[in-house]
């Protein structure tokens, strides 16, 4: 089955929140007759909609999409799970003779499926210690579960904020399916392309990106993103569930409960929004090498001679 994947052309778009990745990804797929997968780890789930910048029915323009709304809030999702549901569906789309491109800015998702995850394992294994992980994670604060790592593998821990403990999680994971260092596996992971992918990652000027943040925040409040999170509150009895646990969704806490005023959750979504794009950034830049970097600003004109030079390459190939 390998061998036949690196035979299907796709195309991945990237890059950081409020760039303008879902825009281009209509006009891909208008223009090559696509269909559009979610490579958004929040974006799966039902009723977050306002908080994850879902693509609307009407923004949608008919274009067919995958992988989104496919669990509840409370159920959890990870790169492995993304890569075999992302897999099967580039399948699906191709054998329907149309073009499987990927759209999101989770980037460990992104390149799971590009390069494959490079940790092997006994599956149901992996969930119970990743299952423990998590519970533990719960019990001590960040810090306390990061110095954990730092005890294992100090350098993956340079490299990992105590605040990402979706990320400590996976680390400690691999060391322990793996018995090998997570930094040692990061280091020596041969970038080798499951797919025939064109991957493309948009950025732009990183104060009209801030801007475009801070835009898009305030817009999420007029439609409603705070009746949208209290929903979701009030539905898990203020139980910080998987899907309310990015940006956006967990701000909110604080402010149901008391301790912040609306000003100053809105005021934390937008910071956290703009970290959390330098992060993304930082990430595509580190550990996807072969990338096309796209000026967001003409993303169009620079993006349809690439893809058609690399359709015309895979079918000159055949």
């Amino acid at each position: 089955m390998s061998s036949e994947l690196t035979k299907i052309p796709i195309v991945v778009i990237g890059g950081p929140t409020a760039v303008g990745k879902t825009a281009l990804s209509i006009e891909v797929a208008k223009a090559f007759n696509g269909e559009i997968i979610n490579g958004d780890s929040l974006q799966v789930y039902r009723k977050l909609n306002i908080g994850t910048g879902k693509v609307t029915p009407e923004e949608m323009e008919g274009i067919p999409h995958h992988l989104l709304d496919i669990l509840n809030p409370d159920e959890s999702f990870d790169a492995s799970k993304f890569k075999e549901l992302a897999t099967q569906a580039i399948l699906e789309i191709h054998q329907r003779g149309k073009l499987p491109i990927i759209v999101g800015g989770t980037g460990l998702y992104l390149e799971g499926l590009l390069y494959g995850l490079g940790f092997g394992g006994n599956k149901s294994e992996d969930d119970q210690i990743r299952k423990a992980l998590e519970n533990q994670a719960a019990t001590i604060s960040d810090n306390d579960f990061w110095e954990l790592l730092n005890q294992k593998d100090p350098t993956a821990a340079q490299k990992i904020p105590p605040q990402n403990t979706r990320r400590i999680i996976r680390a400690l994971e691999v060391i322990a399916t793996t018995g090998k260092l997570f930094s040692e596996q990061e280091e020596h992971q041969v970038q080798t392309k499951v797919f025939d992918s064109c991957l493309l990652v948009l950025d732009m000027p990183r104060e009209q990106l801030y801007e475009r943040i801070n835009q898009r925040v305030d817009l999420m409040i007029e439609q409603g993103l705070e009746t949208e999170v209290k929903q979701m509150y009030q539905q898990f009895d203020g139980e910080l569930v998987n899907g309310m646990k990015g940006i956006g969704y967990k701000e909110w806490w604080a402010y149901f409960e008391g301790h912040l005023s609306q000003e100053t959750v809105i005021n934390q979504i937008k910071q956290n929004s703009r970290r959390y794009a330098k992060r993304q950034l930082t990430w595509f830049r580190n550990r996807l090498k072969d990338a096309h970097w796209i000026d967001a600003r003409q993303s169009w004109q620079e993006v349809q001679p690439l893809i058609t030079a690399h359709l015309k390459k895979e079918r000159n190939t055949q």
